[in-house]
Protein backbone atom coordinates (compact mmCIF):
# COMPACT_ATOMS: atom_id res chain seq x y z
CA UNK A 1 0.00 0.00 0.00
CA UNK A 2 1.33 3.40 -1.10
CA UNK A 3 1.89 6.37 1.07
CA UNK A 4 -1.10 8.01 -0.75
CA UNK A 5 -3.01 5.07 -0.18
CA UNK A 6 -2.69 4.80 3.41
CA UNK A 7 -3.41 8.56 3.86
CA UNK A 8 -6.68 8.31 1.82
CA UNK A 9 -7.71 5.45 3.94
CA UNK A 10 -7.18 7.26 7.50
CA UNK A 11 -8.99 10.50 6.08
CA UNK A 12 -11.74 7.89 5.32
CA UNK A 13 -11.98 6.48 8.77
CA UNK A 14 -11.95 10.44 9.79
CA UNK A 15 -14.48 11.43 8.04
CA UNK A 16 -16.55 8.36 9.05
CA UNK A 17 -15.46 8.82 12.91
CA UNK A 18 -17.02 12.36 12.32
CA UNK A 19 -20.32 11.51 10.62
CA UNK A 20 -21.23 8.60 13.26
CA UNK A 21 -24.89 8.08 11.36
CA UNK A 22 -22.76 6.00 8.96
CA UNK A 23 -22.02 3.84 11.18
CA UNK A 24 -24.73 3.19 13.44
CA UNK A 25 -28.18 4.08 13.70
CA UNK A 26 -27.61 5.18 16.99
CA UNK A 27 -27.79 9.01 18.47
CA UNK A 28 -24.60 8.52 20.34
CA UNK A 29 -21.26 10.29 18.83
CA UNK A 30 -17.85 9.99 19.95
CA UNK A 31 -18.67 13.06 22.78
CA UNK A 32 -20.68 10.65 24.37
CA UNK A 33 -17.03 8.72 24.30
CA UNK A 34 -15.52 11.72 26.22
CA UNK A 35 -18.03 12.42 28.61
CA UNK A 36 -18.11 8.79 29.67
CA UNK A 37 -13.83 9.05 30.24
CA UNK A 38 -14.37 12.24 31.85
CA UNK A 39 -16.50 10.74 34.33
CA UNK A 40 -14.53 7.91 35.02
CA UNK A 41 -11.31 10.31 35.52
CA UNK A 42 -14.01 12.48 37.64
CA UNK A 43 -14.43 9.75 39.85
CA UNK A 44 -11.03 8.30 40.71
CA UNK A 45 -9.49 11.76 41.50
CA UNK A 46 -13.24 12.24 44.08
CA UNK A 47 -12.85 8.83 45.12
CA UNK A 48 -9.17 9.32 45.73
CA UNK A 49 -9.69 12.70 47.28
CA UNK A 50 -12.19 11.32 49.56
CA UNK A 51 -10.30 8.49 51.16
CA UNK A 52 -7.41 11.25 52.14
CA UNK A 53 -10.16 14.06 53.45
CA UNK A 54 -12.25 11.07 55.37
CA UNK A 55 -8.74 9.60 56.56
CA UNK A 56 -7.45 12.42 57.75
CA UNK A 57 -11.03 13.78 59.56
CA UNK A 58 -11.33 10.61 61.46
CA UNK A 59 -7.43 10.96 62.56
CA UNK A 60 -8.31 14.76 63.56
CA UNK A 61 -10.80 13.64 65.51
CA UNK A 62 -8.98 11.78 68.44
CA UNK A 63 -7.73 15.05 69.07
CA UNK A 64 -10.62 16.67 71.36
CA UNK A 65 -9.49 18.69 74.40
CA UNK A 66 -9.14 22.37 74.18
CA UNK A 67 -5.70 23.23 73.72
CA UNK A 68 -5.46 19.83 71.15
CA UNK A 69 -7.72 21.60 68.93
CA UNK A 70 -7.13 24.92 68.91
CA UNK A 71 -3.68 24.44 68.36
CA UNK A 72 -4.24 21.78 65.56
CA UNK A 73 -6.97 23.99 63.38
CA UNK A 74 -4.36 26.84 64.41
CA UNK A 75 -1.85 24.91 62.81
CA UNK A 76 -3.94 23.86 59.79
CA UNK A 77 -5.04 27.80 59.52
CA UNK A 78 -1.44 28.65 58.99
CA UNK A 79 -0.45 25.62 56.74
CA UNK A 80 -3.39 26.84 54.78
CA UNK A 81 -2.20 30.33 54.60
CA UNK A 82 1.22 29.27 53.60
CA UNK A 83 0.59 27.05 51.04
CA UNK A 84 -1.44 29.66 49.36
CA UNK A 85 1.16 32.68 49.57
CA UNK A 86 4.68 30.44 48.52
CA UNK A 87 2.55 27.90 46.28
CA UNK A 88 -0.44 29.60 44.60
CA UNK A 89 -4.11 30.93 44.86
CA UNK A 90 -6.13 27.77 44.74
CA UNK A 91 -9.24 29.84 43.30
CA UNK A 92 -12.91 29.54 44.96
CA UNK A 93 -16.11 29.24 43.41
CA UNK A 94 -17.26 32.53 42.41
CA UNK A 95 -13.97 32.80 40.29
CA UNK A 96 -15.16 29.32 38.62
CA UNK A 97 -18.88 30.19 37.75
CA UNK A 98 -16.81 33.78 36.40
CA UNK A 99 -14.82 31.77 34.21
CA UNK A 100 -17.71 29.37 33.22
CA UNK A 101 -19.92 32.17 32.69
CA UNK A 102 -17.88 35.26 31.25
CA UNK A 103 -14.60 33.04 29.82
CA UNK A 104 -15.98 30.76 28.09
CA UNK A 105 -15.75 27.77 30.26
CA UNK A 106 -12.40 27.57 30.62
CA UNK A 107 -10.76 26.99 33.97
CA UNK A 108 -6.87 26.22 35.00
CA UNK A 109 -5.79 23.02 35.75
CA UNK A 110 -2.60 24.92 37.32
CA UNK A 111 -4.46 25.60 40.45
CA UNK A 112 -5.66 22.14 41.17
CA UNK A 113 -2.45 21.16 43.44
CA UNK A 114 -2.90 23.96 45.63
CA UNK A 115 -7.05 23.48 45.87
CA UNK A 116 -5.93 19.72 46.84
CA UNK A 117 -3.40 20.26 49.76
CA UNK A 118 -5.18 23.84 51.11
CA UNK A 119 -9.19 22.28 51.65
CA UNK A 120 -7.47 18.79 52.22
CA UNK A 121 -5.96 19.90 55.39
CA UNK A 122 -8.81 22.62 56.01
CA UNK A 123 -11.66 19.48 55.71
CA UNK A 124 -9.23 17.17 58.02
CA UNK A 125 -8.46 19.08 61.00
CA UNK A 126 -12.16 20.27 61.24
CA UNK A 127 -13.04 23.44 59.55
CA UNK A 128 -16.62 23.55 58.21
CA UNK A 129 -16.08 23.77 54.76
CA UNK A 130 -17.22 20.68 52.75
CA UNK A 131 -15.36 18.90 49.79
CA UNK A 132 -17.60 19.21 46.94
CA UNK A 133 -16.59 22.95 45.85
CA UNK A 134 -13.07 21.61 45.46
CA UNK A 135 -13.82 19.17 43.42
CA UNK A 136 -15.83 20.48 41.37
CA UNK A 137 -13.07 23.53 40.43
CA UNK A 138 -10.22 19.92 39.82
CA UNK A 139 -12.67 18.08 37.85
CA UNK A 140 -14.43 20.86 36.15
CA UNK A 141 -10.52 22.40 34.78
CA UNK A 142 -9.38 18.76 33.78
CA UNK A 143 -12.78 18.77 31.65
CA UNK A 144 -11.07 22.24 30.10
CA UNK A 145 -7.79 20.89 29.63
CA UNK A 146 -9.29 18.07 27.82
CA UNK A 147 -11.63 20.16 25.00
CA UNK A 148 -8.12 22.45 25.07
CA UNK A 149 -6.29 19.76 24.08
CA UNK A 150 -8.53 18.58 21.49
CA UNK A 151 -9.08 21.61 20.03
CA UNK A 152 -13.00 21.66 21.32
CA UNK A 153 -14.33 25.56 21.06
CA UNK A 154 -17.02 27.71 21.91
CA UNK A 155 -20.24 26.19 24.08
CA UNK A 156 -19.03 22.55 23.69
CA UNK A 157 -15.47 23.77 25.60
CA UNK A 158 -17.98 25.42 27.96
CA UNK A 159 -20.42 21.97 28.23
CA UNK A 160 -17.22 19.61 29.00
CA UNK A 161 -16.02 21.63 31.19
CA UNK A 162 -19.88 21.70 32.92
CA UNK A 163 -19.43 18.14 32.71
CA UNK A 164 -16.39 17.99 34.88
CA UNK A 165 -17.86 20.29 37.59
CA UNK A 166 -21.00 17.91 37.50
CA UNK A 167 -18.94 14.96 38.02
CA UNK A 168 -17.45 16.67 41.20
CA UNK A 169 -20.82 17.87 42.92
CA UNK A 170 -22.31 14.25 41.73
CA UNK A 171 -19.37 11.96 43.27
CA UNK A 172 -19.48 13.70 46.58
CA UNK A 173 -23.34 14.37 46.99
CA UNK A 174 -24.12 10.81 45.96
CA UNK A 175 -27.00 12.14 43.55
CA UNK A 176 -26.32 11.85 39.95
CA UNK A 177 -29.39 13.81 38.65
CA UNK A 178 -28.96 16.44 41.44
CA UNK A 179 -25.49 16.91 41.06
CA UNK A 180 -26.00 17.36 37.10
CA UNK A 181 -28.77 20.01 37.66
CA UNK A 182 -27.01 22.08 40.62
CA UNK A 183 -23.80 22.23 38.10
CA UNK A 184 -26.03 24.12 36.09
CA UNK A 185 -28.05 26.36 38.59
CA UNK A 186 -25.37 27.90 40.30
CA UNK A 187 -24.49 29.82 36.88
CA UNK A 188 -27.39 32.00 37.26
CA UNK A 189 -29.24 33.65 40.38
CA UNK A 190 -32.40 32.97 38.53
CA UNK A 191 -32.14 31.58 35.78
CA UNK A 192 -32.71 27.89 36.48
CA UNK A 193 -30.79 26.24 33.32
CA UNK A 194 -29.02 28.75 31.70
CA UNK A 195 -26.81 26.47 29.90
CA UNK A 196 -28.94 23.85 28.74
CA UNK A 197 -26.66 22.23 25.96
CA UNK A 198 -24.40 20.96 28.99
CA UNK A 199 -27.63 18.93 30.41
CA UNK A 200 -26.88 15.64 28.71
CA UNK A 201 -23.16 15.81 28.94
CA UNK A 202 -23.28 16.42 32.77
CA UNK A 203 -25.88 13.59 32.70
CA UNK A 204 -23.24 11.18 31.41
CA UNK A 205 -20.10 12.07 33.09
CA UNK A 206 -22.30 12.29 36.71
CA UNK A 207 -23.59 8.74 36.33
CA UNK A 208 -20.39 7.46 35.41
CA UNK A 209 -17.99 9.11 38.09
CA UNK A 210 -20.68 8.03 40.60
CA UNK A 211 -20.85 4.55 39.88
CA UNK A 212 -16.65 4.99 40.06
CA UNK A 213 -16.68 6.66 43.17
CA UNK A 214 -18.85 4.42 44.89
CA UNK A 215 -16.41 1.47 43.74
CA UNK A 216 -13.24 3.23 44.65
CA UNK A 217 -15.05 4.12 48.35
CA UNK A 218 -17.36 1.86 49.22
CA UNK A 219 -19.69 3.91 50.43
CA UNK A 220 -22.70 2.34 49.22
CA UNK A 221 -26.36 3.74 47.75
CA UNK A 222 -27.78 4.25 51.17
CA UNK A 223 -28.93 7.79 52.45
CA UNK A 224 -26.07 9.88 53.44
CA UNK A 225 -28.02 11.17 56.59
CA UNK A 226 -31.34 9.02 58.34
CA UNK A 227 -33.96 11.11 59.66
CA UNK A 228 -35.13 10.86 63.34
CA UNK A 229 -38.57 9.14 62.75
CA UNK A 230 -40.71 7.49 60.20
CA UNK A 231 -42.56 9.63 57.93
CA UNK A 232 -46.55 10.03 59.21
CA UNK A 233 -49.58 9.47 56.22
CA UNK A 234 -48.83 12.26 53.75
CA UNK A 235 -51.90 14.83 53.29
CA UNK A 236 -52.71 17.89 51.38
CA UNK A 237 -51.96 20.31 53.97
CA UNK A 238 -48.01 19.11 53.84
CA UNK A 239 -47.90 21.63 50.44
CA UNK A 240 -49.02 24.55 53.04
CA UNK A 241 -47.22 23.53 56.33
CA UNK A 242 -43.25 22.99 53.99
CA UNK A 243 -43.85 26.52 52.72
CA UNK A 244 -44.19 28.08 56.56
CA UNK A 245 -41.30 25.76 57.36
CA UNK A 246 -39.53 27.33 53.77
CA UNK A 247 -40.19 30.68 54.93
CA UNK A 248 -38.33 29.90 58.83
CA UNK A 249 -35.72 28.30 55.99
CA UNK A 250 -35.72 31.59 54.55
CA UNK A 251 -34.99 33.83 57.14
CA UNK A 252 -31.88 31.41 58.40
CA UNK A 253 -30.41 31.95 54.88
CA UNK A 254 -30.99 35.56 54.70
CA UNK A 255 -28.83 35.46 58.51
CA UNK A 256 -26.45 33.09 56.93
CA UNK A 257 -25.73 35.45 53.85
CA UNK A 258 -25.58 38.49 56.28
CA UNK A 259 -23.06 36.73 58.00
CA UNK A 260 -20.72 35.90 55.36
CA UNK A 261 -20.74 39.20 54.13
CA UNK A 262 -19.80 41.10 57.13
CA UNK A 263 -16.75 38.67 57.57
CA UNK A 264 -15.90 39.52 54.02
CA UNK A 265 -15.87 43.37 54.63
CA UNK A 266 -14.36 42.70 58.24
CA UNK A 267 -11.24 41.35 56.05
CA UNK A 268 -11.36 43.36 53.51
CA UNK A 269 -11.12 46.39 55.90
CA UNK A 270 -8.32 44.68 57.74
CA UNK A 271 -6.26 43.68 54.92
CA UNK A 272 -3.98 41.09 56.38
CA UNK A 273 -1.90 38.87 54.96
CA UNK A 274 -3.60 35.40 54.01
CA UNK A 275 -1.17 33.57 56.63
CA UNK A 276 -2.46 36.01 59.09
CA UNK A 277 -5.98 35.64 57.87
CA UNK A 278 -6.04 31.92 57.48
CA UNK A 279 -4.49 31.43 61.08
CA UNK A 280 -6.60 33.97 62.82
CA UNK A 281 -9.27 31.91 61.61
CA UNK A 282 -8.27 28.31 62.63
CA UNK A 283 -7.52 29.73 66.70
CA UNK A 284 -11.22 30.67 65.81
CA UNK A 285 -12.49 27.47 64.30
CA UNK A 286 -10.73 25.80 67.60
CA UNK A 287 -11.99 27.37 69.73
CA UNK A 288 -15.75 26.91 68.51
CA UNK A 289 -15.28 23.28 67.94
CA UNK A 290 -14.25 22.98 71.31
CA UNK A 291 -16.52 24.38 72.84
CA UNK A 292 -19.02 22.62 70.89
CA UNK A 293 -17.63 19.96 68.89
CA UNK A 294 -20.42 18.78 67.17
CA UNK A 295 -20.10 22.13 64.98
CA UNK A 296 -16.84 20.99 64.02
CA UNK A 297 -15.80 19.76 60.52
CA UNK A 298 -18.21 19.95 57.58
CA UNK A 299 -21.33 18.27 58.84
CA UNK A 300 -21.49 14.90 56.94
CA UNK A 301 -20.96 12.71 60.00
CA UNK A 302 -21.93 15.18 62.61
CA UNK A 303 -25.33 15.39 60.57
CA UNK A 304 -26.78 11.83 61.67
CA UNK A 305 -25.48 13.07 65.18
CA UNK A 306 -27.44 15.63 65.22
CA UNK A 307 -30.35 13.79 63.82
CA UNK A 308 -30.29 10.99 66.15
CA UNK A 309 -29.21 13.14 69.11
CA UNK A 310 -31.89 14.80 71.87
CA UNK A 311 -31.06 18.19 72.30
CA UNK A 312 -32.87 21.16 74.17
CA UNK A 313 -33.88 24.13 72.27
CA UNK A 314 -31.43 26.41 73.77
CA UNK A 315 -28.60 24.28 72.68
CA UNK A 316 -30.20 23.90 69.17
CA UNK A 317 -30.16 27.72 69.05
CA UNK A 318 -26.61 27.90 70.35
CA UNK A 319 -25.79 24.92 67.27
CA UNK A 320 -27.12 27.51 64.66
CA UNK A 321 -25.64 30.50 65.35
CA UNK A 322 -22.16 28.77 66.00
CA UNK A 323 -22.31 26.42 63.19
CA UNK A 324 -23.57 29.48 60.91
CA UNK A 325 -20.44 31.48 62.32
CA UNK A 326 -17.92 28.75 62.12
CA UNK A 327 -19.14 28.40 58.52
CA UNK A 328 -18.58 31.72 57.64
CA UNK A 329 -15.36 32.17 58.83
CA UNK A 330 -13.94 29.20 57.24
CA UNK A 331 -14.53 30.12 54.00
CA UNK A 332 -14.08 34.24 54.58
CA UNK A 333 -10.77 33.89 56.49
CA UNK A 334 -9.28 32.04 53.32
CA UNK A 335 -9.68 27.81 54.34
CA UNK A 336 -10.58 26.29 50.68
CA UNK A 337 -14.00 24.56 50.62
CA UNK A 338 -17.92 24.29 49.88
CA UNK A 339 -20.53 25.40 51.61
CA UNK A 340 -23.66 22.72 50.32
CA UNK A 341 -23.51 20.45 52.84
CA UNK A 342 -22.77 22.88 56.07
CA UNK A 343 -26.06 24.77 55.18
CA UNK A 344 -28.15 21.41 54.97
CA UNK A 345 -26.47 20.78 58.74
CA UNK A 346 -27.95 24.34 59.50
CA UNK A 347 -31.47 23.54 57.91
CA UNK A 348 -30.94 20.56 59.62
CA UNK A 349 -30.84 22.15 63.07
CA UNK A 350 -33.31 25.08 61.55
CA UNK A 351 -36.13 22.30 61.52
CA UNK A 352 -35.18 20.79 65.11
CA UNK A 353 -35.97 24.40 66.22
CA UNK A 354 -38.99 24.93 64.86
CA UNK A 355 -40.49 21.48 65.92
CA UNK A 356 -39.13 22.26 69.44
CA UNK A 357 -41.28 25.42 69.20
CA UNK A 358 -44.06 23.68 67.65
CA UNK A 359 -44.43 20.11 68.83
CA UNK A 360 -46.59 17.62 67.42
CA UNK A 361 -45.82 18.37 63.65
CA UNK A 362 -44.46 16.07 61.20
CA UNK A 363 -40.48 16.07 61.79
CA UNK A 364 -38.85 14.47 58.94
CA UNK A 365 -41.36 16.72 56.68
CA UNK A 366 -39.71 19.91 58.89
CA UNK A 367 -36.48 19.35 58.74
CA UNK A 368 -36.18 18.26 55.05
CA UNK A 369 -38.05 21.73 54.06
CA UNK A 370 -35.77 23.67 56.43
CA UNK A 371 -32.79 21.82 54.82
CA UNK A 372 -33.74 23.08 50.99
CA UNK A 373 -35.31 25.81 52.05
CA UNK A 374 -32.15 27.88 53.69
CA UNK A 375 -30.02 25.95 50.70
CA UNK A 376 -32.24 26.97 47.94
CA UNK A 377 -32.35 30.82 49.82
CA UNK A 378 -28.42 30.92 49.73
CA UNK A 379 -27.50 29.22 46.26
CA UNK A 380 -30.10 29.99 44.05
CA UNK A 381 -30.39 26.10 43.49
CA UNK A 382 -34.49 25.39 44.52
CA UNK A 383 -34.87 22.67 41.85
CA UNK A 384 -31.40 20.41 42.29
CA UNK A 385 -31.65 21.05 46.39
CA UNK A 386 -34.82 19.08 46.07
CA UNK A 387 -33.49 16.11 44.42
CA UNK A 388 -30.49 16.33 46.59
CA UNK A 389 -32.06 16.96 49.96
CA UNK A 390 -34.57 13.99 48.77
CA UNK A 391 -31.52 11.51 47.57
CA UNK A 392 -29.39 12.11 50.75
CA UNK A 393 -32.19 12.45 53.34
CA UNK A 394 -34.22 8.87 52.09
CA UNK A 395 -37.13 11.23 51.71
CA UNK A 396 -39.04 10.15 48.75
CA UNK A 397 -41.88 12.82 48.76
CA UNK A 398 -40.94 15.80 46.08
CA UNK A 399 -43.46 18.34 46.12
CA UNK A 400 -43.67 19.20 49.88
CA UNK A 401 -39.79 19.73 49.28
CA UNK A 402 -40.83 21.37 46.09
CA UNK A 403 -42.77 24.03 47.77
CA UNK A 404 -39.82 24.26 50.65
CA UNK A 405 -37.36 25.12 48.42
CA UNK A 406 -39.22 27.54 45.48
CA UNK A 407 -40.40 29.22 48.86
CA UNK A 408 -36.67 29.58 49.82
CA UNK A 409 -35.94 31.00 46.83
CA UNK A 410 -38.67 33.22 46.07
CA UNK A 411 -37.91 34.63 50.16
CA UNK A 412 -33.89 35.03 49.00
CA UNK A 413 -32.41 38.37 49.19
CA UNK A 414 -32.38 39.63 45.61
CA UNK A 415 -28.14 40.28 45.44
CA UNK A 416 -27.17 36.74 45.27
CA UNK A 417 -24.13 35.44 47.49
CA UNK A 418 -22.21 34.35 44.76
CA UNK A 419 -21.44 37.59 42.63
CA UNK A 420 -20.49 36.12 39.49
CA UNK A 421 -24.54 34.44 39.23
CA UNK A 422 -25.46 38.15 37.73
CA UNK A 423 -25.30 39.00 34.83
CA UNK A 424 -21.99 40.30 33.22
CA UNK A 425 -22.51 44.13 33.83
CA UNK A 426 -24.01 43.83 37.02
CA UNK A 427 -21.17 41.66 38.30
CA UNK A 428 -18.30 43.69 36.84
CA UNK A 429 -20.16 46.93 38.98
CA UNK A 430 -20.70 44.59 42.44
CA UNK A 431 -16.66 43.73 42.24
CA UNK A 432 -15.31 47.44 40.76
Amino acid sequence: MTDFSRRRRWIQLRNQINAPLRLNPFVFTKSFFLWVTLGIVGGIVAGLYWLLVDFLMKFFVQFDSGWQVIGLMAAGGLAIGLIIHFVSEPGEMELVVNNIRFNGGKLETRYNPSMIATSAIGIGVGGSAGPEAPMVQVIGSIGSWMAKKLKIKGEDHRSLSIAGMASGFTSLFGAPLGGSLFALEIMHHKHVVEYYQALIPAFVSSGTSYIVFVIITNLGLAPAWTLPIARVQPNVLDFFWAMLYGAAGACVGWGVIWVFRKFNRLYKYLKLPIYVQTLIGGVCLGIMGWWLPITRFFGHYELNDLLSGTFALQLLALILVVKILSMALTVTSGWRGGFIIPLFFIGATTGLIVYHLFPGQDLPLVVVSCMAAVNACVTRTPISTIILVATMTGYHDFIPILFASLTGFFLAPKAPLISAQVGREKYLLRNA
